[in-house]
């Protein structure tokens, strides 16, 4: 049977790098390890750890290394933030949290806010009637304010993409730059199929930094589809009408 859903963050982030045309798009991301994650401290200042099989943001950590008011690290997880002098406390204290389980240490994107919270984009992205790759969806995230993730599940709010974008840019830049995720989750598509051809439905968590350049933070194999009717209910129809015809809804 052919695999229809990748639990491994790991495995999807390999399979997209083998893409020279996707290879922009993924923020560098290494196997957790004391090593990996004090060379990218010292590189960004700032990265996640994510673990390499999970959903709805659980278990996500954000890591920073600070100079002000003294040199010293933090993290943080959910709304609970802990502080070290070392990057050895820092490090132990991690390891105790994640124990034996796998976890991805990746860069962490400075993302665009909307009134003052950070927000990333879900990417809709199926195999349409005529069994060619189509992004049909898009759903804005808005983080809580006090939360690491946006995820719906840990308090963040669902929004359009053009309200998220519009205090950044004009409609008609709006416009432009939705037609090019759509090209983006396309690419995403038929990069992952290459390695899994029994793939028909993605959702791709896209961050958009400061300069408006799209990242791929991760692409679920299994997305969950009911969000799309408190966004545009045309584009629930649709997201609906693939799903059933390729048996995705059971």
């Amino acid at each position: 049977m052919a695999i229809r859903r990748v639990r491994s963050k790991w495995a999807k982030t390999k399979a997209l790098l083998q893409s020279r045309e996707l290879r922009p798009y993924v923020p560098l991301t290494k196997r957790f390890s004391r090593t990996a994650l004090h060379a990218m401290l010292e590189q960004f200042d700032m990265v996640y750890i994510k673990p390499i099989e999970g959903t709805f943001g659980k278990g996500v950590i954000r890591v920073e290394r600070f100079s002000e008011p003294s040199p010293g690290y933090r993290y943080q997880i959910q709304n609970r933030e802990y502080s070290f002098e070392t990057f050895d406390e820092l490090y132990w204290a991690l390891q105790d949290y994640t124990g034996r389980k796998g976890y991805l240490v990746q860069k962490g994107i400075d993302l665009l806010t909307y009134r003052n919270r950070r927000f990333d984009i879900r990417v809709m992205i199926q195999k349409n009637l005529s069994n060619r790759w189509e992004t049909t969806g898009f759903i804005g995230r808005l983080s809580h304010p006090d939360h690491v993730v946006t995820n719906y599940h840990s308090g963040g709010t669902l929004l359009p993409l053009e309200r998220l974008l519009s205090e950044h840019l004009s409609a008609a830049d709006v416009a432009t730059y939705r037609r090019d995720l759509k090209t983006l989750g396309v690419m995403i598509g038929r990069q992952l199929s290459k390695a899994y051809p029994g793939l028909k439905e993605l959702g791709a968590d896209i961050a958009i930094d400061t300069d408006f350049h799209p990242w791929i933070l991760e692409v679920n194999t299994k997305p969950h589809l009911y969000a799309f009717k408190q966004i545009d209910t045309s584009m629930q129809r649709k997201v609906t009408r693939y799903a059933k015809a390729y048996g995705g809804m059971k």
